[in-house]
């Protein structure tokens, strides 16, 4: 009876906080968006009235999930390969590894605000760095790339990549450095050069790693909110929108905390697809 109950009383404590923390919260949210709560006072409910304007006429909504699918994408694939090429080149370094990697891993440590700030400087066509080589006589690169439609996300994802990649460096030589020397030994006898030895015996040692971090940051692209709201709050004319922010204006702008709780589910709807995908390949065999 104890092997039972005991524990069981170590997992209550969290349980319980897991339940009003987050089961409860998203019960709530899932009701509200059945409803056209304005965030103060009563609630009438209307159905999935929420969600058929959702999906079937709201031009901004499907915007802004073609900015997060970009994002996504973004992300997916820059800062991956600029962290496997990193890590791999620093796997190499004897001396100073540490220090490089110290160098590199910093951005990840700033507060969002903090890195905003400094990338809406750089951004900036009177102050940035456009601005100083205009002033050098290097003319063309001082536009206000915030400001233009064309270039708004992506001048976003650069900064956030900057603060992002060096996150994924370190996790990634950490996985290299447990792979067996002895595999990269056998591979050298066998002929292989670099790239061989990279494709064959460091690509696999990591794979578990590289997946589920495609995984986790494929479902932080339908959930990135601070670095579009503090640059360009989905401006100029919602070309850097994101659901985040969309949900964010509807709940608390323009009082309609039911409709944006519609969207925050269907935010955790694209989530959980993403998780059902990689949950699929794994039971296919996939090493995740």
């Amino acid at each position: 009876m104890n092997r039972v109950v005991i524990p069981w009383l170590f997992i209550l404590p969290i349980l319980m906080i897991h339940i009003f923390v987050v089961a409860i919260p998203a019960l709530t949210g899932l009701y509200y968006s059945l409803t056209d709560w304005s965030g103060i006072g009563a609630a009438n409910f209307i159905g999935l009235e929420n969600f058929r304007k959702l999906f079937f006429e709201d031009q901004a909504f499907g915007q802004a999930l073609t900015n997060n699918i970009t994002w996504m994408i973004f992300f997916l694939t820059v800062p991956f390969s600029l962290a496997l090429l990193a890590s791999s080149l620093l796997s190499r370094v004897k001396r100073g590894g540490m220090f490089y990697r110290t160098i590199l891993f910093i951005p990840y440590l700033l507060p969002s605000v903090v890195t905003a700030t400094i990338w809406r400087n750089l951004l900036s066509p009177r102050m940035g760095v456009g601005a100083q080589l205009a002033r050098i006589g290097i003319p063309g690169l001082d536009v206000a790339y915030l400001g233009r439609t064309d270039t708004a996300l992506l001048s976003i994802a650069f900064a956030d990549n900057w603060h992002y990649w060096g996150f994924l460096m370190v996790l990634f030589l950490t996985a290299m450095q447990s792979i067996s020397p002895e595999l990269y030994d056998a591979a050298k006898i066998d002929g292989a050069n670099r790239w061989h030895e990279f494709r064959y015996v460091t690509l696999p040692g990591i794979r578990p790693v590289v997946l589920f971090m495609l995984m986790m940051t494929a479902i932080w692209s339908f959930l990135v909110f601070e670095y579009i709201w503090i640059l360009t709050q989905g401006g100029p004319a919602g070309s850097s929108e994101v659901l985040g922010t969309l949900v964010y204006k509807n709940a608390f702008n323009r009082f309609e905390a039911g409709y944006g709780a519609a969207q925050g589910i269907t935010i955790s709807l694209f989530a959980g697809a993403i998780i059902l995908i990689f949950v699929t390949l794994r039971r296919r065999g996939w090493d995740i």
